[in-house]
């Protein structure tokens, strides 16, 4: 077993010990751990987000910030600001919560594209500009941004090019009934909230170390072509306005190596990037109103364009 398949598997069973069920989100968001990428989670309120933050935040041995986007919210709310020290009469910069290891922007959808873009520099270059000087983020740096799929009065539209820098986007449903009764019982015996302490963090290097486990997969020509096509494909659908970016195809590869990894192979397949496609497309390409009014949606607008493509053997 590979290292980066030991370190997925203890985190997929520490993070369970705290928040029940979620299998997809759990592993989405250990992808983009290790690949430096961000998660988009849509989803009702009450299912976990910011409990999976904070485990998340436990487990690397890192600092954890939340901020809830509101319409008054301003970018030095989020970045930071420099203020005026009377009793050295001198500017100082006071830091705001995106230096943070993970930072979760709740209801990232409430806030006016001005606050909004204030993740832009963060979330791409690791780097938040404050009076002209770059200030490095920590690392590792990770955006667990939520939004809220039935509440869209007062809300904003995230733009495109902030969508496009979310690694993936992944859909919290409610739960079934017996992770329901998990749910009741674990909360019965006490607030999973207070049981995160119990956890033992990784050492230090963990995810670095999976990280260059992950660069050394390597990748066939055909599987190569497989993600070029699918892009493409999606850029000639009939269903959408907007097909992928070419940073999708970059995180659809990056994304599927760290599969193999996870799965203990130093190679991919054709079906790790067919089983990530939807994930990483889904919040990317914009449908046409003729797809909408038929009834589809991102994901069934994605398996139509993989559908149409042969798979590589």
């Amino acid at each position: 077993m590979s290292r980066t398949s030991e370190v997925a598997e203890r985190f997929t069973r520490d993070v369970h010990r705290i928040v029940v069920g979620q299998d997809e989100t759990v592993r989405l968001a250990f992808i983009s751990l290790v690949q430096g990428g961000h998660l988009l989670i849509e989803g009702v309120p009450g299912t976990a987000k910011t409990l999976l933050a904070r485990t998340i935040a436990r487990l690397i041995g890192g600092t954890f910030k939340r901020i809830q986007f509101t319409p008054d919210l301003m970018p030095s709310d989020i970045v930071g600001t420099s203020v005026y020290e009377i009793s050295t009469s001198s500017f100082r910069i006071k830091e705001g919560p995106i230096f943070a290891n993970v930072v979760l922007a709740d209801e990232v959808n409430r806030a006016p594209a001005k606050a909004q873009a204030a993740l832009l520099e963060a979330m791409e270059e690791r780097q938040v500009t404050l009076e002209g000087v770059a200030r490095a983020l920590p690392h590792p740096f990770l955006v667990l941004a939520t939004q809220n799929p039935v509440e869209y009065e007062g809300t904003y539209p995230l733009p495109e090019a902030e969508l496009d820098r979310f690694l993936f986007k992944a859909i919290v449903r409610y739960p079934e009934a017996p992770e329901e009764r998990a749910i009741l019982r674990a909360h019965d015996r006490g607030q999973p909230l207070g049981q995160i302490g119990t956890l033992e963090p990784f050492a230090a290097g963990t995810v670095d170390a999976c990280a260059a486990e992950v660069e050394a997969v390597t990748v066939e020509d055909s599987v190569l072509d497989y993600v070029v096509r699918i892009v493409e494909e999606s850029r000639r659908s009939a269903d959408l306005i907007l097909g992928a970016s070419p940073r999708a195809g970059v995180h659809l590869l990056r994304a599927a190596k760290t599969a193999a990894a996870i799965d203990g192979r130093d190679f991919v397949t054709p079906d790790d990037v067919k089983s990530l496609a939807l994930p990483v497309l889904r919040h990317r390409i914009v449908l046409r109103a003729e797809a909408e009014i038929e009834g589809l949606d991102a994901d069934a607008v994605c398996r139509r364009v993989l559908a149409r493509l042969d798979v590589p053997r």
